[in-house]
This record gives structure tokens, sequence and C-alpha cells, in this order.
């Protein structure tokens, strides 16, 4: 048994497919497969119940993961105190953006470790809120570009990038556009054009919607601003966005401030409190860069 089976084990125990394990670990599936089965042989019993559409593990295979978890960590501590001895930093980072969210101050903060860093392997990975705040919470995730409702999760360490309230975007001539004043009551009168679930702004409007017993006709979902955006250009619902993404579209649609969803759309960087130099290093870095960044010009939008 070597760490490299270990590591593919926990790949394919988290992935629960050998073609996304494969992928995540930069290798062939048939070559996952043959280093699993090898730790199989080694161990006198099966990991992983290959019967079903999706790989799960066996009453053998749970009792390993932790254990082999423990084990590569402890491995890659090793590595981490001698770089701390000798001043240099290596090891892995996995970094979690929401999906359709292009935020270059966290690339400049990125690419400015990386030049300090080079021993550290960088992974960047794409998904919804809810399923990156997971994964920090299980040390998937080193780090992760979130949407929330209101504030960043609890028991996390975090940095807000921005806190914006929720708008109603219409073309001209549509009837919200010629208000004033838009109420979340006339929100939901017309259809919607919004973010899925699992997205911060989706959890601002769910939870105000759910606050008013109000039930919202959700026409379509795009998880781009720019999607949704041409979506309710073209009169096919109400685009409900923050403040710096109806900015963005002002030359074909209308923004109003919904008066009474006052929790805003917040988008934060998050992390576990952790001894991992590496973490620290980019949480120094990205501060930094977003700090640095001009207000006039903004930042990508809330997801």
């Amino acid at each position: 048994m070597d760490l490299r089976q270990l590591a593919y084990f926990v790949a394919v125990a988290e992935e629960r497919n050998f073609t996304r394990a494969a992928g995540r670990v930069h290798i062939s599936q048939s070559g996952v497969s043959a280093q699993i089965r090898q730790l199989e042989r080694e161990l006198g019993a099966e990991l992983f119940d290959r019967s079903g559409r999706t790989v799960t593990l066996t009453v053998a295979g749970r009792a390993a993961l932790e254990h082999a978890r423990a084990a590569l960590a402890a491995a890659e501590a090793v590595g981490q105190v001698v770089g701390q001895v000798t001043g240099l930093i290596r090891g892995r980072l996995t970094v979690g953006m929401v999906i359709g969210c292009t935020l270059t101050p966290l690339f400049d903060a990125l690419a400015a470790f990386h030049r300090l860093h080079q021993g550290v392997e960088i992974s960047l990975l794409e998904d919804n809120s809810d399923r990156l705040v997971e994964g920090v919470r299980a040390d998937v995730v080193d780090l992760a570009l979130v949407g929330t409702a209101g504030a960043a999760p609890e028991g996390l360490d975090s940095l807000t990038v921005i806190s914006e309230r929720l708008v109603a975007a219409v073309p001209a001539g549509h009837p919200l556009a010629k208000q004033r004043r838009v109420t979340l009551r006339d929100l939901v009168a017309h259809p919607l054009v919004c973010m899925p679930a699992g997205t911060g702004l989706r959890a601002v409007l769910d939870r105000a919607c759910a606050a008013q017993s109000l039930q919202p006709a959700i026409g379509l979902q795009a998880g781009a601003a720019d999607a949704i955006a041409d979506l309710a250009s073209r009169g096919l619902g109400v685009a409900v966005l923050s403040e710096s993404m109806a900015a963005s579209y002002g030359d074909r649609l209308t923004a109003r401030v919904i008066d009474d969803i006052e929790t805003p759309a917040v988008l934060a960087l998050i992390w576990k409190s952790t001894h991992n130099p590496a973490v620290r290093e980019l949480v120094v870095h990205s501060r930094r860069a977003f700090t640095q960044v001009d207000p006039a010009q903004g930042l990508s939008p809330v997801r």
C-alpha cells in the first residue's frame, strides 16, 4: 500500500465515480481502477460496491476512508513542517469558485501566490455555493468564493467581498419600470428569471418569499448574469439580480431595488481556521487583491 493508492481511493469515494476521480487525480480511469484493485487485494477486502450506476463504499470502505484521509493529511503535514523550517511552502490547495462568477481579484491573488510558492499545486473547482460550503466544512476545499444570504456561513473564517441588495431588472415599457418603488409582492406578480437554488441570490429571494408566504413563479433559471439579463431583455420574465449585476446591463434594463428585501446577497471568501501555511498565505494575497480594487470599477456580481 502506498500514498498514491490511498489518494485514488479517497478520490473515488468522494466523487462516487471512477471517471471523475481519474480526472481529479490526472490519470486514466483504467489506472485508477488498477490501483484500487491492487489496494483491495492487499487489504483482503473490496472497498467499493460497483454493481450500481453510482460507486458506493462497502462496509470495509467506510471503515477505511477516514484513516486514508488521515494518512494523506499526515503525509502532507510532514512536507508542511519541513517547509516551514526551510522557508518553503509545498503541498496542494483546492480553491472553490461559485459557477459563473469571474472575479479578477481572486485570479490576481492566485497568480501572486503561485509566483512566490511554485511548490504548491493549485486546483480550481467550480460548483454552486451550498456544495462549496459543504466542501470547506469537510476539508475537501481549502478556500472558496461563495454567495450567501446576509452573512458568511457560521463556523468558518470569511472575507466579505460584496454585500448588496436585490433588484428587479426589466426592459423599458415593462410595468415595473414605471414604478418608483417595487415590493416583493409587486415582483411575484410577474414570472421571474433568476439564479438556481444553491446560490446566494436565490437563497435571499426564497427566504424573503417564505417570510411573506408568497409563491414566486420562477419561469427560467440560469447560472450566469448575462443569460438572465438576455432573457429578461427579451420579455421572458423579470430578472432578479444584485445591484452590481444590474448596473452592467443599464443600457437595456431598468433596475429597481426591491424595497422590502433588506437581507443582502453576500459574496465572500470562506475557509476553515487552519494551520496550513499555504491557506494562510493565499488568504493574505486575497485580502491584498480585494483591498486594491478600484471601487469605481466595481467587482464581478454576486451569485
